[in-house]
């Protein structure tokens, strides 16, 4: 499978920079589903790195995160752009230096960490409509595929997980089949974050 000529990791510019300068801190949705408080600052493992972008929100704040992505052309494509964020100098390098990749599958890899929190954002059921689905977001969707184990993935970051799983799930869609309700939800403009608490 080729990657898209176009699509690429960028920590430097566009939103994520922007996010980066002018972000909402730990005020965000994200964060707040994944536990960061004034004081607290947890472990996580980002089981579907993807773009790498809410691996970098996370680290920006101060977490180390690592990012495990089992598609050998997006783990190329995060590869590259987390060098250029280290060659770009601070702030960028800086948060860079918190996140660590690795290729593989989840579903495997999670038994050999032990972080606070798990990240899950699979492929998400396609909408109805897809013209409303980003370029971007359809081109991702081409280089991975679907994700028909997210059920299991699911399994495995509970299990891994040492105070909470998020799953990062389309704000109107139906739960994930099989899946237990989560503890609590935060809600976003499009997204919303399934927040399950490990005793």
């Amino acid at each position: 499978m080729t990657t898209p000529s176009d699509l690429r990791c960028d920590f430097t510019g566009g939103a994520v920079g922007h996010r980066l300068k002018f972000g909402g801190g730990r005020g965000q949705a994200l964060p707040k589903a994944a536990g960061f408080t004034k004081g607290l600052t947890p472990s996580v493992v980002d089981a579907t790195a993807g773009l790498g972008r809410d691996s970098f929100l996370l680290a920006s704040l101060g977490a180390k995160v690592l990012l495990i992505e089992r598609s050998k052309e997006m783990h190329a494509l995060l590869h590259e752009g987390l060098l250029r964020a280290t060659e770009a100098g601070s702030p960028f390098s800086d948060v860079v230096a918190r996140m660590t990749l690795v290729h593989g599958d989840a579903r495997e890899l999670l038994v050999n960490y032990a972080p606070d929190v798990v990240l899950v954002d699979p492929m998400h059921p396609p909408r109805g409509n897809s013209a409303l689905v980003k370029k971007e977001m359809r081109q991702l969707r081409e280089l991975v595929g679907a994700d028909p184990d997210a059920f299991e993935l699911m399994q495995a970051a509970l299990a891994a997980a040492g105070k909470r799983v998020v799953l990062k799930w389309p704000l109107r869609a139906e739960a994930m089949a099989g899946l237990k309700a989560p503890s609590h939800q935060i809600l976003g403009k499009s997204t919303r974050y399934d927040v399950f608490m490990n005793s």
